[in-house]
């Protein structure tokens, strides 16, 4: 799984279907919707796609504590129960999905970094080498990264840069918040899902999931906490100047 920030251009210019997975203590939930590439809005800066949700699948939560998988029979029973639901009713089988995440001691870390451009303009290249530099200072074996993010750019030390990108300099830096969790259970998870011949497109944190899903631009921008209660776990989101800046459970 890359610890790099997913490419915009790339990741939500699709059209097709995308399923969701979200397991939590009292139930497990499974959407599938289809997306529809939509032009970007001035209400709604950085949305890209209509969401058409085609199939909806819940089932009671077995073998799940507090996020974690406790029981893995009992957790991939559930988890198959739940999908297979959301696949009826879309009148389609899936085969990988986007899983939400509550568990592994979720942490968050700001981290900086900076490469060298010899004056020239800054590329994509650029871009993904710092912010690389960035994210491994928050690795560690035990460790697993669930989202390095940019805060914000600096060029020459000029603070407030939001993409680089075609900027002529000498030195790019980057503030970087990374949120990393326990391998362990994000591991056990992953394997849970795999158990039910499904394949984890990527991870997403609860508390980040949801403070998307709950805040309007206006509040993100303007700083604002987002706090999601949970069966078994209450997850907390900050976000600044449009930024996801610190989530805790």
């Amino acid at each position: 799984m890359s610890i790099l920030p997913s490419s915009r251009n790339s990741a939500t210019r699709r059209t097709g279907v995308v399923t969701v997975l979200d397991v939590g203590s009292s139930k497990v939930c499974c959407i599938i919707a289809r997306l529809s590439p939509r032009e970007e809005g001035e209400l709604l800066r950085g949305r890209t796609h209509d969401i058409r949700v085609i199939g909806i699948g819940h089932h009671r939560s077995e073998g799940v504590k507090s996020g974690v998988i406790t029981d893995l029979d009992a957790a991939e029973k559930a988890i198959r129960h739940a999908v297979d639901a959301a696949e009826r009713m879309a009148g389609l089988t899936v085969d990988s999905l986007i899983v939400n995440v509550s568990a592994g001691r979720l942490k968050s870390e700001t981290c900086s970094a900076t490469v060298n451009l010899g004056g020239h303009e800054a590329e994509g290249s650029d871009i993904r080498k710092v912010l690389l530099a960035g994210a491994r200072q928050a690795m560690a074996a035990e460790r697993q990264v669930v989202h390095s993010l940019p805060t914000g750019y600096t060029l020459d030390g000029e603070r407030g840069i939001r993409d680089p990108l075609g900027m002529i300099g000498d030195t790019l830096g980057v503030d970087m918040h990374v949120l990393t969790g326990d391998a362990a259970p994000l591991r056990n998870l992953e394997l849970c899902i795999n158990r039910c011949h499904l394949s984890v497109e990527r991870m997403v944190a609860t508390p980040y999931a949801s403070g998307l899903a709950a805040l309007v631009d206006d509040e993100s921008e303007m700083g604002a906490a987002c706090i999601d209660i949970g069966g078994g776990t209450t997850t907390i989101s900050v976000f600044s100047n449009g930024r996801f800046v610190h989530g805790d459970t």
